[in-house]
């Protein structure tokens, strides 16, 4: 059991990353700063951070013009949750 906790919590971890990046660039957009490299948001969405990737898209209405993202995350999310469960299957 105690591997599907360290899954959960490196999940939860990258999730939250991949959130509060998501509103970290959207108030670097509208600041005109630097923003955080798009292939970042990909990455991290791949390696489990869909969903805080897409809660921060529509949460902050960040990158929903985006049609790579707006349909890519989802997708990304499917993906994440079948590999999770396959991990929990292989674990448990």
């Amino acid at each position: 059991m105690e591997m599907i906790d360290q899954l959960l919590a490196y999940l939860l971890l990258v999730n939250v990353i991949e959130f509060f990046l998501m509103r970290v660039d959207k108030q670097k957009a509208i600041k005109g700063q630097y923003r955080i490299p798009e292939r970042t948001f990909w990455l991290l969405a791949l390696l489990g951070g869909a969903i805080g990737a897409y809660s921060g898209m529509k949460l902050f209405r960040h990158k929903t013009k985006h049609r790579s993202f707006t349909i890519g995350m989802p997708i990304l999310i499917i993906i994440n949750i079948a590999l999770f469960g396959y991990f929990i299957t292989a674990i448990g």
